[in-house]
């Protein structure tokens, strides 16, 4: 990629202690802003080259899998019939875009890190505004802010009589923050009201610093919200004839109920018909949509595509089962005697299920027989 560098202004923020809370324990220094020509003959340009590229082509999910996903889509936030000036982050954003001079880049980017250094968590590190231009698709530039954390306990290879020498503020491109603004969901195309933030750490230092951009929900958090307005609608279906009947009001709490809980058990609700079908709407948006589920203790992971096609569920002798079907076993890690197996019939296999569990019962109850009246219970079974 052919990138040039219009502006880059870099600071070292620094803080009593590993992370200060307080404002007053945090400070910043610039260092430098660098036009065009300065950058092509600094050291920096050889430490960033290669990371602005890494950050453009960065993959992001527009709903990722999880909410602690490090790339992210974030939108600026407009009140309803305001345009992208009322926002805040993105006048600051526009502004070091528009910036026609080293001084007036400065001048803003001095403005950007202070508000940085106002954010609930902040560690000490480098910190750097580049303004740069992506030559090989648009003549508009690209904003990147950077921050490097400092790397602890880091030393530089001395002589041989001292070994080594300390260096106190070192940073490493492995573990760089980034925001990247505007967002090019695909080569050649640009999305004015979308950025992508990057933070592989647990710490939101970005998140909390835009405070005026909001982020697209994870993947599971969407299609349950569509999950539970199907049950909603196939509730309003089912007793549309009857909207004030007491079984639709507690088919309606139970489903709130289910629907807030962190650990859902099988509802037995809707028939495999049903279910295929509102299952096939949730491919039909993604195709490659995961799915697990826990049956006791062992842990099923898979497409939800499969669902119906090599992945069934059932009940037989009052046990829930799990049918996987498929071409070929593979195994990782682990050895054990079940690779050696020659697999029985399924036919052979169903009458046994259950029946494990109702002999332990017996068992059980062989042991600890029902207290009678004359012993009240209280009479040990030894």
């Amino acid at each position: 990629m052919d990138f040039r560098m219009h502006y880059l202004s870099f600071y070292v923020i620094q803080t009593d202690g590993e992370q200060s809370a307080a404002s007053s324990g945090r400070r910043f220094k610039h260092f430098q802003t660098l036009d065009e020509e300065d950058y092509e003959d600094s050291e920096i340009k050889r430490f960033l080259d290669e990371e602005f590229v890494r950050i453009v082509k960065r993959k992001v999910e527009r709903n990722p899998n999880t909410a602690n996903a490090p790339t992210k889509i974030g939108r600026f936030m407009v009140e309803p019939g305001y345009e992208l000036g009322s926002n805040q982050n993105y006048n600051l954003f526009q502004r070091l875009r528009e910036a026609d001079s080293k001084d007036r880049f400065l001048g803003i980017a001095d403005e950007l890190v202070r508000i940085y250094m106002d954010t609930s968590a902040v560690r000490g590190g480098a910190f750097i505004i580049a303004l740069s231009t992506l030559n090989t698709f648009f003549n508009e530039p690209f904003l990147f802010l950077l921050k490097c954390d400092f790397e602890p306990k880091i030393a530089r290879i001395a002589d041989e009589r001292s070994l080594i020498t300390q260096v106190d503020m070192a940073i490493s491109a492995r573990s760089i923050k980034s925001i990247q603004y505007p967002h090019m969901p695909e080569e050649g195309m640009l999305e004015h009201w979308e950025l992508k933030i990057h933070q592989a750490s647990h710490a939101r230092y970005f998140e909390d610093f835009l405070k005026y951009v909001s982020y697209e929900k994870p993947l599971p958090e969407v299609i349950g919200e569509q999950v539970v307005e199907m049950a909603h609608q196939y509730i309003a279906d089912k007793w549309q004839d009857d909207e004030t009947s007491a079984e639709r009001s507690e088919e309606l709490n139970a489903l709130e109920v289910w629907a807030a809980s962190e650990k859902r058990e099988l509802q037995e609700w809707w028939t495999q018909a049903q279910v295929e079908s509102a299952s096939a709407a949730l491919v039909e948006q993604k195709p490659d949509l995961p799915f697990s589920f826990k049956l006791d203790g062992i842990t099923v992971k898979g497409l939800l595509s499969e669902f119906g096609a090599s992945l069934h569920f059932a009940k037989h002798n009052g046990r829930y089962v799990v049918v996987i079907e498929g071409g070929q076993f593979q195994f990782d890690r682990g050895m054990s005697p079940i690779e050696l197996l020659q697999p029985r019939d399924l036919s052979e296999v169903l009458p046994l299920i259950g029946t494990k569990r109702i002999a332990e019962e017996s068992a059980t109850a062989s042991v600890f027989p029902p207290s009678t009246s004359a012993d009240n219970g209280n009479t040990p079974p030894w």
